[in-house]
C-alpha cells in the first residue's frame, strides 16, 4: 500500500522498512538512509533548478534551500500520508515532528536511489515535492531558511540579539561576533523573522 503511495516498488523491501523505522525501535532504523538521502535530495533540486529557472546563484541557493526544509519535506510526508507506516518503539509516545516526518521522506529518497537507481529517485522528488512550481514557491519562515542557508555554507556561531525599542522590537542576527542584519516588528518573532529575512537578501541575493 505504502508503495503505492510513494509511487515506486522496491525490489528489496529491507530498504523501505528501514527507511520508514524510527531510531526508537532499534538500531536497523533510517538514520544513515537519512545522511545519504540529503545529499541526494540537495543534489536534484539542485540540477532542477539550475537547468529549469534562469535566477543568479544566491537566489537559487535560497530557493533550494525552500525545497530541501524539513518544513516543505514534512508537508509532503503528510501529503502522502505516511505517518500510519512509520514503525516506533515504544518510548516516542509524542506524535511525530517536522523534523522526523523530513529525515523519513529523505531516507526514502536514498532508498529508492539504492534499490532503483538515481533517476528513480529524481522521479519521486518531481513527482512529490512540487518542485516543478518554483516560480511560486513561498517560504515566509525567513529564521528556519537562514539558519539552513549558514550552516550549509559558512563554519560559524549564529545569534539573535532582540530587545524592546519604541517602535515595539528590534532584532540583530550576528555570525560569530559580526553584526549582518536588523530587523523590527511589533512583536519579538516578527522583528526576528524581518531581521532574518534582511540577512538572506544580503547574505545571498545581492549580487
Amino acid at each position: 500500500m505504502i508503495e503505492k503511495k510513494i509511487g515506486y516498488c522496491f525490489a528489496d523491501k529491507k530498504i523501505l522498512t528501514r527507511a520508514l523505522t524510527h531510531p526508537s525501535k532499534g538500531k536497523e532504523n533510517y538514520q544513515r538512509l537519512e545522511f545519504l538521502g540529503d545529499s541526494i535530495l540537495n543534489f536534484l533540486v539542485g540540477e532542477y533548478l539550475f537547468v529549469h529557472c534562469d535566477k543568479q546563484e544566491g537566489e537559487l541557493t535560497v530557493l533550494r534551500s525552500h525545497f530541501v526544509s524539513e518544513d516543505h519535506l514534512s508537508e509532503c510526508f503528510d501529503k502522502l500520508g505516511l505517518e500510519e507506516f512509520v514503525i516506533k518503539g515504544k518510548s516516542l509516545k509524542q506524535e511525530l515532528t517536522p523534523a522526523i516526518k523530513g529525515d523519513i521522506m529523505e531516507a526514502i529518497i536514498a532508498g529508492i536511489y539504492l534499490d532503483g537507481g538515481m533517476e528513480e529517485a529524481k522521479k519521486f522528488i518531481l513527482d512529490n515535492l512540487e518542485i516543478e512550481d518554483f516560480e511560486n514557491a513561498k517560504n515566509d519562515n525567513f529564521k528556519s531558511q537562514l539558519q539552513e542557508l549558514i550552516q550549509a555554507n559558512f563554519k560559524c556561531t549564529m545569534k539573535y540579539e532582540t530587545e524592546k525599542v519604541e517602535v515595539g522590537f528590534e532584532a540583530k542576527f550576528f555570525m560569530d561576533e559580526d553584526l549582518i542584519a536588523t530587523g523590527y516588528g511589533k512583536d519579538k518573532t516578527k522583528a526576528e523573522q524581518n531581521c532574518a529575512c534582511v540577512a538572506i537578501k544580503k547574505l545571498f541575493e545581492e549580487s
